[in-house]
């Protein structure tokens, strides 16, 4: 179950990961969270996206491994095409997205933090890939995401061993941004959402773009060069000239969505 509530003028939008008592994935429930990612791409007034889970205690322990029990191929086909579908389009979404890692995020909960742009963790919060270890992988993006942002030896340490690393572990590695007090999560996450408002909507959205070039692999001479066109491509629109001004006059800038 998903909940969606949006805060700030409906500018940014809260998704609360709700099947107690841990927060476990099913192929359904990601079939949700991919229909509501889809659905907010489309309204061009959101602007951020908020992910937190239900509770104190778990952002998301993963997949529901009863649907596992029986090893049937069918279940783990349609598990992963669920997996990886909700998670690349989380991953690929217009707004930026936020996780608010309130407590424990384990296999696929961890791949949906990955998914996200930034990462608030509370201190008690612990995080692993344990997939290995139930006679599983990673299939929600895991085993491609997480090198990308740790680095290849702490991406094997968590999956091949599978070491669980603590807030304060994940915040040494590069696995999230911040690490807040307990039950603080949320408001930060919140407080980082409403900073992004405070932005253009086109240059906010041509920059995730270019970062997402250097994880997919675009050569460093092509990503520059588009770079450079998308720098130009922002003076076709009413909200370069705006922000500019804005500065120069010491006012807050009122952008238009396009």
């Amino acid at each position: 179950m998903i909940e969606l509530a949006f805060h700030h003028d409906s500018a940014v939008a809260q998704l609360t990961l709700n099947r107690p008592p841990a927060n476990a994935f099913t192929p359904e429930g990601l079939d949700h969270l991919r229909e509501c990612i889809g659905e907010l791409n489309k309204n061009i007034r959101v602007r951020a996206i908020v992910i937190t889970g239900n509770g104190p205690k778990f952002f998301s322990a993963g997949a529901d491994l009863n649907q596992f029990a029986t090893g049937s191929k069918e279940a783990a086909l349609r598990a992963a095409a669920a997996f990886g579908t909700a998670f690349e389009v989380l991953q690929n979404a217009r707004p930026v997205v936020i996780a608010a890692v309130n407590g424990y995020a384990m296999g696929g909960g961890l791949e949906c933090a990955l998914s996200c742009d930034i990462r608030i963790a509370e201190q008690q919060a612990q995080m692993a890939l344990p997939e290995p270890g139930v006679g599983l992988l990673p299939a929600g993006c895991g085993t491609q995401t997480l090198p990308w942002l740790v680095g290849e030896g702490w991406a094997k340490r968590m999956i091949l061993t599978g070491e669980r690393v603590t807030a304060e572990t994940a915040l040494h590695i590069g696995l999230v941004e911040e690490v807040v007090e307990q039950g603080k999560s949320l408001e930060a996450a919140l407080a980082m959402a409403v900073r992004v408002l405070k932005n253009s909507p086109q240059a906010t959205d041509f920059s995730k773009q270019l970062i997402h070039q250097a994880r997919n692999g675009i050569p460093r001479s092509a990503a520059l060069s588009v770079e450079r066109e998308r720098f130009v491509d922002l003076f076709s629109g009413p909200n370069q000239r705006e922000g500019t001004n804005a500065f120069l006059e010491k006012r807050v800038p009122v952008w238009k969505f396009e």
